[in-house]
């Protein structure tokens, strides 16, 4: 950052006039300089280490050279059976089968355990469950939710963005266009069901807005709506906190006032909308018949309430009815699927027709440029900025990319992906690094600026980033890359390592790392043998008994986060969430003890054992370790269970409660 010392500030605000006395004068700002993530990505020479035989990928050089600066050892191999665990539930959320891994290990104590592991990375990433892991990652950054405010009207189609995210990753959708599809899929030139990409800006908090009061105050709230799509935005695919422009050019990164009005522009000329998910042929007329259907109903309610009653009520209200049927059945795709999106129209806040009050004026198809906003106030008002770019990222002609057709939505999309590529590649491969290794190369995942932690290993993350961009954007090409690293393979023992670098940084072994709670909960039911695993479609609440799905298809509600979600630190659903804070409280071992789901599912797992170990208590122990942990019991761990259970052998409540304690226990929350 370059700072101004007081004698240059002093000199900038007192210049002598034409006749030698002195005058104040506004100092010009000074921006701070580019940020490390905003240079160019090249690959990189990879650096020459002592311990030659050690590296398996690109990666594992960047990390090997910097321990070896410090005197350090990578930690030992992970076993086959930890490897194949850690594999499956950092790729698939769900634990593999005892049967699998016993094949597993076998196959790898043959001398085939790199082969082995390929295969295994290969055949988990084209796993439909793969998309449903990696999927929820993304939606906690899009603030994705099922039901929004109360005073909204409500969704039906919230889910199918979910679900096409889900897609997306299982498709191995090229990350550019997975940027690109969520802020402009409609203006690409792709079919009408792409338009599900775009609940990414369709799901965007809407704030209440008492039309009764001043224009003077809705436009507060209607610029701090702007402000949160700006900032959902830049974090999301930029790492950058852009809305700290609001108010003042960036006080550390090269963001000036007008940058943030130039991009705020973009969504004060858009509006929520569903939108159809198929062409205008089919669309049109579904459209003529749903308009004629409200106004039947209309009509048909006004009737209801009519006092007296007409004579002929009843055959009023059944041919009303009939019509409205005819209308709904005999219209070609009138259920069709509406995407909860966006389009294209610029929003003004101006007085009522009656000066009392305010209205929201959308003019369709149309859009604006923003005034600059004096320290964020709508209502001091300087200079229209233009819709375009950030300054920092000039396009071919040394200028910000302008923003001219329709909202400007696509040219933004494009300028992320184009004029920005190097940040928002190094912000993608750092998320995904962060997933697999439990902390980022930069532990500031939404933070690329000053004000966020520098990289532990700057060299790997440009390398790295530069190698995700020639291999076509693959997400999945990138997760080889980092599964198939023997840093990644390590083990998680305590070592030297663990004290003297106790945040890992250097990477000299693998954390031992604890399920998320939808990881743990989708645990539970699968060892259960409950689990429905079915895909995608409209959500359903955790509190009900009945749903043994997996947790990604729990009713996410914006302002009443079910007691489940809000208890295990699932994030704000209203806000970016770049990762998720881990508690242990008292809560969370009062749900493992008393709530029903847990109790339910551990009578489930009780009769599993029953059904597939028989009445031998040493072989119900013995299974039980292998469904939950992979492994066979220790004698301790055998004496332990015959200790609770002995005389109890064909007791039900019994075998429950242990199969509860194992469901509640270190070992199902965590992977080493």
């Amino acid at each position: 950052m370059v700072a101004l010392g007081l004698a240059t500030v002093l000199a900038a605000c007192v210049a002598p006039d034409e006749h030698g006395s002195t005058v104040k004068v506004a100092p010009q700002p000074t921006l701070p300089q580019r940020p490390w993530s905003f240079e160019p990505l090249g690959e990189s020479a990879l650096p020459k280490v002592r311990n030659t035989a050690w590296p398996q990928r690109d990666v594992d050089f960047f990390l090997l050279t910097a321990m070896e600066k410090k005197d350090f050892k990578p930690a030992a191999p992970a076993d086959a059976r930890t490897l194949i665990r850690r594999l499956h539930f950092d790729l698939t959320g769900l634990p593999p089968a005892p049967g699998e891994v016993e094949a597993f290990v076998r196959t790898c104590n043959d001398g085939n355990q790199k082969a082995e592991t390929e295969k295994l990375v290969a055949r988990l990433l084209a796993s439909p469950h793969y998309g449903e892991r990696w999927g929820r990652y993304w939606l906690d950054l899009a603030r994705y939710v099922d039901e929004t405010a109360s005073w909204l009207e409500k969704t039906s189609s919230a889910h199918l963005y979910r679900d096409w995210v889900i897609k997306a990753f299982n498709d191995d959708l090229p990350y550019d266009q997975f940027v690109m599809r969520q802020i402009a899929t409609d203006q690409m030139g792709l079919p009408p069901a792409d338009r599900h990409a775009l609940g990414f800006l369709g799901l965007a908090p809407t704030y209440w807005k008492e039309l009764q009061l001043p224009p003077d105050i809705i436009k507060g709230t209607v610029a701090d709506e702007w402000e949160e799509h700006v900032d959902t935005l830049s974090r999301t695919f930029l790492g950058l906190t852009l809305a700290c422009a609001r108010c003042h050019n960036h006080k550390s990164d090269p963001i000036t006032h007008e940058d943030y009005y130039a991009v705020a522009g973009v969504f004060a000329s858009v509006r929520h909308a569903e939108r159809p998910t198929m062409g205008d042929e089919f669309w049109l007329p579904v459209k003529k018949a749903r308009a004629s259907v409200v106004a039947l109903e209309k009509e048909r309610d006004q009737l209801k309430k009519k006092k007296p009653v007409p004579a002929d009520f009843t055959n009023q209200v059944a041919v009303l009815e009939k019509k409205i049927t005819d209308f709904k059945t005999g219209t070609p795709h009138f259920n069709m699927a509406m995407a909860t999106a966006v389009e294209d129209a610029a929003l003004f806040v101006i007085p009522a027709a009656n000066n009392k009050g305010t209205t929201l004026s959308f003019q369709p198809g149309k859009a604006r440029d923003l005034e600059l906003m004096k320290r964020g106030d709508p209502n001091k008002l300087g200079d229209i900025v233009p819709r375009r770019f950030l300054s920092a990222f000039p396009a071919k002609d040394g200028q910000p990319r302008r923003f001219t057709t329709g909202s400007g939505r696509l040219e933004l999309a494009q300028a992320i992906v184009q004029e920005a590529a190097p940040l928002t590649a190094r912000v993608i491969v750092n998320r995904v690094w962060k997933h697999h290794f439990g902390r980022g190369i930069v532990d500031t995942p939404s933070e690329f600026g000053f004000t966020g932690e520098a990289p532990s290993h700057p060299e790997l993350l440009n390398d790295l980033s530069a190698r995700f961009v020639k291999n076509g954007w693959s997400i999945k090409w990138l997760h080889r890359e980092i599964l198939l690293s023997a840093a990644w393979q390590q083990n998680s023992i305590a070592s030297e390592s663990e004290l003297r670098d106790p945040e890992n940084k250097l990477v000299a072994r693998m954390p031992r790392r604890r399920l998320d709670f939808e990881a743990w909960r989708d645990t539970t039911l699968a060892v259960a043998g409950t689990i429905d695993r079915s895909f995608g479609g409209v959500a359903t609440p955790l509190t009900s008994d009945k749903n043994v799905r997996r947790t990604l298809y729990g009713t996410v509600n914006r302002h009443e986060l079910e007691p489940m979600l809000r208890i295990h630190d699932f994030p704000d659903p209203a806000a970016h969430s770049a990762s998720r804070t881990e508690t242990a409280t008292a809560l969370q071992m009062l749900f493992s003890l008393n709530s029903p789901f847990l109790l339910a599912q551990a009578d489930a797992l009780a009769a599993r054992l029953e059904k597939e170990a028989g009445d031998s208590l040493n072989a119900r122990v013995t299974r039980a370790h292998g469904i939950l942990f992979q492994r066979a019991p220790t004698a301790k761990e055998l004496a332990l269970a015959a200790r609770f259970l002995v005389g109890r052998e064909t007791d039900k409540k019994a075998w429950s409660e242990y199969a509860q304690a194992l469901l509640a226990s270190n070992e199902t929350q965590f992977v080493d």
